[in-house]
């Protein structure tokens, strides 16, 4: 059996960072990441990007030596991807601002509002129901990042979550203080409209819910030390539960639940900062679904041409 020679040299400047003698055909390029940080343990295999070219993609970890247009030795081009956290950590903490700002406003602890409405509760019942539904919707965010996903990487730059962060903890303060200000209104069309908005939610949570379980039932576990990072990709197809027959029409009907959930909670509080966080939302949700559509075309030859990528036949 013929061994390579793997040499890695930094893609910026061109050095030689690394040589690895007799390195066997069949070993992945996370086996050679895992080598690479043996000489060079500042560099642990998540930040690192192996590439064939300077300018390149990345190299998944599962691809074989021997299967890349590679001669016997190889060379490929290394990028630091900066430090990496854990991307149930960064769902955890996303997720955990928003609970804990919203019930703050919610609860008109001092220094928000007047110091008159310190701890004092709002006489519209739907506040009180809103403070529940935006409860509710991240404490099952937080249940769904701890039981139910798999994350195709283990890992996201740090930098990140503080991006993230600042979003979800913005919007979800500048939300709770209209919405538990002392001088809210209640929507215009009142009960009827709540009832509306409520059942909409609702509806949307159960579906979004339900694509999740969907797509995780999709994934086998990881092994460790990642038990919620799986490599697995397939095809999802609606199941006998009827939530997920969107799958029919909808690449990433998690994202058209979503969006729904967000409207009804638009249409319950009828408050703008809600109904602009829904926009952005949206339009976010828009990019990454459109990009899922075009990755699932691209991998599967017989990928369902009726789909659209979060809304049927219009986008």
């Amino acid at each position: 059996m013929k061994h390579y020679e793997v040499e890695i040299l930094d893609a910026k400047t061109k050095d030689k960072l690394c040589f690895l003698d007799k390195v066997e055909p069949n070993a992945t390029i996370g086996e050679i990441k895992s080598m690479f940080h043996k000489s060079h343990p500042q560099w642990y295999p998540a930040r690192q990007s192996i590439r064939l070219d300077p300018k390149g993609k990345s190299l998944k970890d599962e691809d074989v030596l021997q299967h890349l247009p590679v001669g016997t030795t190889a060379t490929f081009y290394f990028r630091d991807l900066g430090a990496q956290i854990s991307w149930v950590t960064v769902f955890l903490t996303e997720y955990t601002g928003p609970l804990v700002l919203y019930l703050m406003f919610y609860f008109r602890v001092p220094f928000i509002y007047a110091p008159k409405y310190d701890f004092t509760t709002s006489k519209h019942w739907v506040v009180h129901l809103a403070c529940m539904c935006h409860s509710f919707h991240f404490v099952k965010r937080l249940l769904e990042t701890l039981f139910v996903h798999r994350f195709s990487h283990g890992t996201m730059p740090l930098r990140n979550i503080f991006k993230n962060c600042t979003y979800y903890w913005g919007f979800a303060a500048w939300m709770a203080y209209y919405i538990n200000h002392p001088l809210y209104t209640p929507p215009i069309y009142g009960e009827q409209q709540i009832r509306l908005a409520l059942i909409l939610f609702l509806f949307c949570q159960i579906g979004n819910f339900s694509i999740h379980i969907a797509l995780r039932n999709l994934r086998p576990p990881g092994t460790n030390p990642c038990k919620t990072c799986s490599k697995t990709r397939k095809i999802p197809y609606p199941t006998k539960n009827p939530f997920t027959w969107i799958f029919l029409l909808v690449s990433c009907p998690n994202y058209t639940y979503e969006l729904g959930s967000w409207l009804g909670f638009t249409l319950m509080t009828q408050c703008l900062p809600v109904a602009f966080f829904t926009l952005v939302g949206f339009i976010q949700m828009t990019v990454w679904a459109k990009g899922k559509h075009r990755s699932y075309l691209k991998e599967f030859r017989d990928y369902p041409p009726l789909r659209s990528p979060i809304l049927p036949f219009i986008l």
